[in-house]
């Protein structure tokens, strides 16, 4: 049976990723600081994908995977002079160098998918910390996909996404933002979290695809909201 870890797999897209590989047959194991709340049919395992000596000791009582999926993030932002440099260093702890640990520690026979962010090809005020951690993923992404070959390594770039990532936002405000994104957007809606799991499900099973970063952004980058 084809094995996939999800980490960041209790919530948001790495949830919506966990149950569609679920679905499909795969064996799932979702891989998070709180996976009991991830309402799917897998094995559960915590992990803070920022402790590097954790992952290894995963990855090493896990042995081969065939796929590695990791869709972690830390919320950041504020305007430039005004940021705080030490929630920046921890999202990319969260989203870039807690992967990549555990990328080096895991065997991973067939493909590995990370999630990148539109703010990387669309600059927004505010959005320093996040475009700067997304650009590294999609930079990484390309020489991993050389260094780490025959095993495919690509990412998904997903544009404004309807995920808990947003909670805390007052639901009234968050639905105005959205409906205001929307009516900008060649899609005529912002995203759900399915929208994106299908885009790395694909990634995950077409295995002439390597080195590639797929934008899942409603057309965001034509018509930058």
């Amino acid at each position: 049976m084809t094995r996939v870890v999800v980490i960041g797999g209790s919530s948001g897209i790495g949830l919506a990723t966990a149950r569609l590989c679920a679905d499909k047959g795969w064996e799932v194991i979702v891989a998070s600081r709180d996976p009991d709340r991830a309402e799917v049919d897998a094995e559960k395992v915590v992990l803070d994908v920022t402790d590097a000596a954790a992952s290894r000791e995963l990855f090493e009582r896990l042995g081969p995977v065939d796929h590695l999926v990791s869709s972690t993030v830390l919320r950041v932002g504020g305007p430039v002079r005004e940021l705080d440099l030490d929630l920046a260093r921890r999202a990319f702890e969260t989203k870039l160098w807690g992967p990549l640990a555990a990328i080096q520690a895991a065997d991973v026979r067939e493909s590995i998918v990370l999630v990148s962010g539109v703010f990387a090809h669309t600059p927004s005020p505010g959005g320093a910390a996040t475009a700067a951690v997304n650009g590294a993923t999609e930079a990484l992404v390309r020489i991993l996909a050389v260094e780490l070959a025959p095993t495919r390594v690509n990412a998904v770039c997903p544009g404004i996404i309807d995920t808990p990532l947003w909670s805390p936002l007052e639901d009234e405000a968050r639905h105005a933002m959205f409906e205001r994104l929307a009516s900008a957007l060649p899609a005529g809606r912002v995203g759900g979290p399915e929208d994106v799991a299908h885009a790395i499900w694909l990634l995950l099973t077409n295995g002439f695809v390597t080195g590639t970063v797929l934008g899942v952004d409603g057309g965001h980058r034509l018509a930058a909201p």
